[in-house]
């Protein structure tokens, strides 16, 4: 199925919520996507299922603005797609029965199934290093085993981006298994890419800056640049809590 289609019933459909998802500190729900009856044909697809992020339901944080969670899942999204990696599931913002907040489409997956599980698959490798890289750039605090999903057909999908961008130092993640490996030229080809598409006279780089702060902005286009200057994974810092918990 075509993305500009998932992305279109994810801001258009007519949503039913089916429950709160378990194990989240924010209020997540599962829900049912249709397209509404009386537009059906201008519809590609028709129905699916989505994570629903309100922003009523985050949880404070001292280091995040209030409300701001759902606008960095977003923004995830938005680098994901310009890189061309696709890690991130399409992802909208609109409102919702709960209020103003995220959604994105529910990758079915076998929740046996993550990081720890799979990081010694040789088919894996390739596109973790894409992950570990977007969570360098991103400044991810909070890339868990869990937030690591392989679909039906292999395919690797990273989720839960609500504390990421920050302008301060805060990248925890378990995917440390790269330290000190070259980054492959075609992902630094990709972010030399990037920094064109996050000038701010740029449709990205105008988008961004509606979701983050100038701060922020200014940070993670510190953290591209480095990135390609150095040209490696980096290691932990052992100054740092550098895993999140728990790590699953």
């Amino acid at each position: 199925m075509q993305k500009d289609a998932i992305l279109k019933l994810l801001a258009e459909g007519e949503m039913e919520p089916l429950g709160t998802m378990p194990w989240g500190s924010n209020y997540t729900f599962l829900v049912q996507i249709n397209a509404p009856a009386q537009a059906m044909p201008c519809f590609e697809l028709r129905e699916t299922l989505a994570v629903y992020k309100p922003r009523r339901g985050e949880v404070p944080l001292w280091d995040f603005p209030t409300g701001t969670l759902c606008l960095r899942e977003f923004a995830a999204y938005l680098v994901s797609d310009a890189l061309g990696w696709d890690i991130v599931p399409p992802t909208v913002l609109r409102n919702g029965n709960y209020g103003f907040g995220s959604v994105q489409l529910f990758i079915d997956n076998d929740p046996n199934q993550h990081f720890f599980t799979f990081r010694d698959d040789a088919t894996a490798c390739d596109q973790l290093r894409r992950i570990a890289l977007f969570d360098l750039i991103t400044n991810n605090a909070d890339r868990k085993s869990g937030h690591c999903l392989r679909d039906g057909s292999g395919r690797i999908w990273a989720i839960d981006h609500g504390i990421c961008f920050n302008a301060d130092y805060k990248l925890r993640t378990v995917i440390w298994e790269f330290a000190g490996e070259p980054i492959p030229p075609e992902l630094l080809n990709d972010l030399r890419r990037l920094q064109g598409q996050i000038a701010p006279t740029q449709p990205l780089g105008k988008a961004l800056r509606k979701l983050l702060d100038d701060a922020e902005i200014a940070a993670f286009e510190k953290r591209i640049a480095a990135m390609i200057r150095i040209g490696r994974y980096p290691s932990p810092n052992r100054y740092e809590r550098n895993v999140p918990w728990p790590p699953i």
